[in-house]
């Protein structure tokens, strides 16, 4: 697997798979053959959770080559981020937390023997050690070795979800507040109340192709029990005045400026925010932290190319910015939470129009929010 971090190869890599792959992904997608042996998913996630490439740019593409019929499943996959995004947006403090929760259990399993070798992947479950160096290695996983992995730390190794969730968001590139944390709660039976996600041996060994042996796993858990509950917050997303500010803040989450919908707007300066891990509650692996400052360089360049003056800067310069500052909107998660903190009442809002018209469906589950899709595609795509 390879993970350059730019705009031109995350184009390439979607055109390959679209020209070479997209038609059988229906039938191949929950196989992990190991990551030499890709070809069957995109890999897009890492370039689609930084905004390198758009979730309306994929859908456009993917439906000029086949049909909706064909292309379902895998635009099914491609809107689950924005369905967690929005479910989150709904809900942030299930977000917060999930920060609090973990701040003390962290503590608390900081020289747990279960816990420690879990991180070092000496489990002896030969499958859920090679996944842990698999994340170390190449900041990725098989979306099915995700829930496998989670299901093994719950409910056969016995830890909190809250610990798995924060190590996966510590060396994924693709982590995101949203999918990550979301993800673990839906496994743990959390996010649906009494309804987890149980790995078994039988599942493993067939979508691995038989790859691993002495698979000896609880199978017959209880989910985990979590009683609070969390009330929709009545929110539109709506914009924030155009003319309040020339000058535009672009997160993590939308680095590829030209596909924003504020791509016309004549700004002055274009910052380019990057989050290290001073001021991060979850710490994250030097290459994850060293593929985002990337990202951002490659989109500088990229803007700086068409003559837009445009630079990176750190987090805690946001401080000292007194203007009137525009941002793309860099939802529930580590960012918004500093500008939260920090009280920047200086800075507003503009949302992507595929968040302002999709969240409103994800007040629900997912099954709801896919009954809309066909209709998002037909206003936004």
């Amino acid at each position: 697997m390879n993970f350059e971090p730019s705009r031109s190869f995350a184009i390439n890599k979607l055109n390959n798979f679209i020209e070479k792959n997209l038609i059988e992904y229906s039938k191949l997608r929950n196989f992990d053959y190991g990551p030499d042996q890709r070809t069957n998913i995109s890999c897009l996630s890492p370039y689609v959770s930084h905004g390198i490439i758009s979730e309306k740019e994929i859908i456009s593409k993917c439906l000029k080559k086949y049909s909706f019929i064909k292309n379902e499943k895998f635009i099914q996959e491609i809107l689950w981020r924005i369905y967690w995004k929005g479910w989150l947006e709904l809900r942030p403090i299930v977000w917060s937390d999930y920060l609090e929760d973990l701040k003390k259990i962290k503590e608390n399993f900081k020289n747990n023997q279960n816990y420690l070798d879990a991180i070092k992947g000496k489990t002896n479950i030969e499958c859920f050690d090679c996944w842990v160096n698999e994340l170390k290695n190449h900041n990725y996983l098989h979306n099915h070795a995700r829930m496998w992995f989670a299901s093994i730390w719950i409910f056969t190794l016995g830890l909190p979800w809250q610990l798995g969730a924060g190590f996966f968001m510590k060396y994924l590139f693709d982590g995101d507040s949203a999918s990550n944390t979301l993800g673990w709660r839906w496994v743990a039976g959390v996010q649906t109340k009494g309804k987890n996600y149980v790995a078994s041996d039988w599942n493993i060994k067939k979508f691995t192709n038989n790859r691993f042996d002495n698979i000896k796993l609880n199978e017959n858990p209880v989910p985990v029990v979590d009683d609070r509950n969390y009330s929709i917050l009545n929110n539109n997303f709506l914009n924030a005045n155009l003319s309040d500010s020339k000058n535009l803040l672009i997160f993590e989450n939308n680095l590829f400026f030209e596909q924003s919908n504020f791509n016309d707007q004549s700004f002055k300066n274009i910052y380019f925010v990057f989050n290290g891990n001073e001021t991060r509650q979850i710490k994250l692996d030097e290459k994850v932290l060293n593929f985002k400052k990337s990202l951002i360089k490659d989109q500088i360049q990229n803007l700086k190319n068409k003559s837009l003056n445009c630079k990176m800067i750190n987090v805690q310069d946001l401080k000292n910015m007194k203007e009137n500052l525009l941002a793309l909107y860099p939802s529930v998660g580590e960012n918004l939470d500093y500008i939260n903190s920090n009280n920047l009442k200086n800075i507003s809002f503009l949302y992507r129009k595929i968040d302002q018209y999709s969240w409103k469906y994800c007040n629900k589950g997912f099954f709801n929010f896919k009954n809309y899709i066909p209709k998002m595609i037909q206003e936004l795509i």
